[in-house]
């Protein structure tokens, strides 16, 4: 007869982001994460397969929570310049937290890749649902006369995305709000 799992698999996760977030993929090893999750090893192999599985479904949590938070709040903002500086504002607050830990998925990229293909993947995944959120809100914001024209949607995404990974990778250097915010105000003068 096979055991049920005797754990929150939900909780698990959530305790396995906050540790590979603050710490990072290599600097966590399976015998913190059977700590931190209060679980034995043969408990996460048998619900995650192994460290890596575990690390992907960490950051799915943080896709479906944190990234799509900020992604919702943007689309409920009042006007795209005050919903954009918001959610990049946030974003800023939320990495330069533990000193300095940064975005998940940031890390992610910079840790994993080119070599662990399925990390490209899930990574992949939520910059092209930021993009597409940024884009969509573009769109709206220049037919309403909120932000020129001049420029493509899409493109002033992808341009703002790319801003927002190389401030999450500043804020591991730079760990401090203050010194980071200017420079949101200066992407947005891609708006005018």
């Amino acid at each position: 007869m096979a055991r049920t799992r005797e754990f929150d698999t939900e909780a698990a996760v959530s305790r396995a982001m906050e540790l590979f977030w603050t710490r990072g993929y290599e600097a966590t090893s399976l015998r913190d994460l059977t700590r931190r999750l209060g679980i034995g090893q043969g408990s996460l192999y048998a619900a995650f397969g192994d460290k890596d599985g575990l690390y992907r479904a960490a950051l799915e949590h943080y896709r479906t929570t944190l990234a799509a938070t900020a992604l919702r709040d943007l689309a409920e903002g009042a006007d795209a310049r005050s919903a954009i500086r918001a959610m990049l504002v946030e974003r800023i607050r939320i990495a330069v937290g533990n000193g300095g830990q940064g975005c998940l998925a940031v890390n992610a990229a910079c840790e994993r890749l080119p070599e662990d293909p399925s990390i490209r993947r899930v990574v992949r995944d939520m910059q092209d649902a930021s993009q597409e959120a940024l884009a969509e809100v573009l769109r709206a914001a220049a037919e309403r006369g909120e932000v020129a024209a001049r420029h493509d949607p899409g493109t002033l995404a992808a341009f703002l995305v790319t801003f927002l990974n190389g401030l999450l990778v500043s804020s591991k250097i730079t760990p401090d709000a203050g010194a980071l915010e200017p420079l949101v105000e200066v992407a947005l003068t891609a708006l005018d």
